[in-house]
């Protein structure tokens, strides 16, 4: 096993055993910038911890297969942090819109990250 498919091995296992909750559901705003609408479901996993302090973000896409076959990984000018966001079950569709969503600000840019 490569470098590389050992880190999709690994969160594929926190994934598969973590709850995800989705505490912004597609089609609703962010809480504190109304101008933001979550166009894919998004929340975090349960009992993890990411750079915020809170759970790891995860957007879950419309693909009932459940895979994780990318990231966005994000840097936050505003907050002055960055992290990753895990792509569960997105389509191609889904994927651009969640790359759209965190480069449509000058305050925050992020890169798609595929699984090879």
């Amino acid at each position: 096993m490569d470098i590389d498919e050992g880190f999709w091995i690994a969160l594929d296992e926190l994934v598969s055993k973590s709850e995800i909750i989705i505490d912004r559901p597609k089609g609703t705003r962010h809480p504190k910038y109304s101008d933001i609408l979550y166009d894919v479901d998004y929340g975090y996993l349960k009992d993890t911890a990411s750079m915020d302090g809170n759970g790891i973000d995860v957007w879950q896409g419309s693909n009932k297969e459940n895979t994780v076959d990318s990231i966005i990984c994000t840097v936050d000018l505003l907050k002055r942090d960055s992290e990753i966001k895990i792509l569960i079950g997105c389509t191609e569709e889904e994927k651009q819109k969640i790359y759209n969503l965190h480069n449509s600000s000058e305050h925050m840019k992020g890169i798609l990250i595929r699984r090879k």
